[in-house]
């Protein structure tokens, strides 16, 4: 897609509108991208997670923080072998941070980065661009405090584009892009506050 720029107002239009930004694996060139489905985090009783996860957020083992090192979210999520979070998509996603857009939502023990959640927040929409973790669980945990924080602001979609099998034992679900969209345009009119 190119009706969008990359400047911040038509970015927060872009992910308002239901795209994506994405660079391609081959030449980290940045585009806009849509899809005829979508997979959503549930925000009502549908979530879930395994039993096993239970009992390691019952012994406090991570503490969580929203923004604490939002870079090293960032570069923690583009950090693999194929990313396409690039080098320009890291100083955009930088600016959507500066001017409160993008948050990074992090599970820490002790002073070690755990792992963390980096989106968008849009009125009562949670975009999830990617998550990562340096400890077992960490990224887990996250998902389970990220949830409960969105439930706690009002918040009506969680939004995770692509869904795989871990995302699947959270009760992850594939939505049709005319419903998304439905969907996204009443949350992106909802006054919530992120942080």
């Amino acid at each position: 897609m190119t009706q969008f720029q990359y400047d911040i107002p038509s970015i927060i239009k872009g992910y308002a509108q239901g795209y994506f930004l994405m660079a391609d694996e081959m030449g980290g060139n940045l585009g806009w991208y849509s899809s005829q489905e979508r997979a959503l985090i549930p925000l009502d009783d549908r979530f879930r997670y395994p039993k096993s996860l239970q009992r390691i957020l019952n012994q406090d083992r991570f503490t969580v923080a929203i923004n604490r090192d939002f870079q090293a979210v960032v570069n923690g999520c583009a950090n693999r072998d194929k990313t396409w979070i690039s080098t320009d998509l890291k100083e955009i996603y930088w600016e959507l941070y500066l001017t409160g857009w993008a948050h990074s939502f992090e599970t820490w023990q002790g002073n070690q980065l755990a792992g963390g959640i980096l989106g968008l927040a849009i009125g009562g929409a949670f975009i999830g661009e990617s998550m990562f973790y340096q400890i077992p669980e960490g990224s887990k945990v996250a998902m389970v405090r990220l949830v409960e924080h969105l439930r706690s602001r009002g918040f009506l979609l969680f939004d995770a584009q692509m869904t795989n099998p871990h995302l699947e034992r959270f009760g992850s679900y594939i939505i049709g892009n005319r419903a998304y969209k439905r969907l996204l345009n009443q949350a992106v009119e909802r006054s919530c506050v992120f942080v």
